[in-house]
């Protein structure tokens, strides 16, 4: 795919992290962080594990981001397995942090994913619940899940997207979507937004492919279906990374062309923690670098 005259400035992007759980782990993040900060990203989120299992790191990652770089963070939390006490302990620690942005999330089940979800007794039934704790807590600016080929614990898609109005009538400001891989599946599901009555944005969320195999394994358990075209496209380029990379590159960057002639403003990128071919896609869409990146003193 060849550059496009797409103008930087014509869409929004923001960028999904996650806490480093090694000492290699954080020097690939901090240099993500750097490279990819120099897109003028409009936000730039930090994942939180099921029942504040990485609470820790996510907590210091975003300090760290606050601190040492202008990059506007927000921080993922969920309510799983933890007492109101607790998420609110944790939003406290946020906000002397310096957070303004808090990503709600309901989270797994602590016993795995496909299992049954419980509420903790003492806690938050489900995120729209969450949503308006942390309004009743602050002037967060709050966004949410939303999944255009259904949550795998939804009952239908009906469901999922009352429940989405539930989120955004609760006081959410936007909503991150889950992967996928169809535009065509999220035009439709975005008509069915609307239809509901549901008037937050809902931002597509975009995954280049790092790994086929490893990403058909996690799409399994998120409820995201891997088209068969995509094996076709990586067909022959296993033992090739540097071809299997460009590859990757052209198709997130088709995909956000199509969705940009279908009138789609703005794209979270789920970045994995790896820069070069998050680059490679913005490049291919034409979008130029800052001329410093904001992120510049996290070196």
């Amino acid at each position: 795919m060849t550059p496009t005259n797409t103008p930087r400035k014509s869409f929004g992007i923001s960028f999904e992290f996650f806490p480093p759980r090694s000492p290699d782990m954080e020097g690939q993040l901090w240099d993500a962080v750097i490279e990819l900060g120099a897109w003028d990203p409009d936000f730039v989120s930090v994942t939180y594990g099921a029942g504040g299992s990485t609470k820790a790191p996510t907590l210091a990652t975003v300090r760290r981001l606050l601190q040492e770089t202008s990059l506007d963070t927000a921080a993922h939390l969920t309510c799983v397995d933890a007492p109101r006490d607790d998420v609110h302990g944790v939003v406290e620690e946020y906000r002397a942090s310096g957070v303004k942005r808090i990503v709600a999330l309901r989270g797994d089940p602590s016993s795995g994913i496909g299992t049954a979800y419980v509420p903790h007794p003492e806690g938050y039934a489900d995120t729209a619940e969450l949503v308006a704790g942390l309004k009743e807590l602050g002037d967060f600016d709050i966004s949410v899940s939303a999944y255009p080929e259904k949550h795998p614990e939804s009952a239908d898609l009906a469901a999922d997207i009352e429940m989405l109005k539930r989120k955004a009538d609760a006081g959410a400001a936007r909503a991150l979507s889950q992967f996928f891989f169809d535009n065509d599946v999220y035009e439709r599901y975005m008509e069915k937004v609307s239809a509901a009555g549901v008037t937050i944005p809902v931002i597509p969320g975009i995954m280049p492919i790092q790994n086929l195999t490893q990403l058909k394994r996690f799409a399994g358990r998120c409820g995201s279906t891997v088209p068969a075209f995509l094996d076709k496209r990586f067909e022959g380029y296993e033992d090739k990374p540097e071809e299997r990379a460009k590859v990757a590159a052209d198709v997130a960057a088709e995909q956000m062309e199509d969705l940009l002639r279908r009138g789609v403003k703005d794209f979270h990128i789920y970045t994995m923690n790896r820069a070069g071919l998050v680059s490679g896609v913005l490049e291919r869409l034409g979008r130029t670098r800052e001329g410093q990146s904001q992120a510049g003193a996290a070196a």
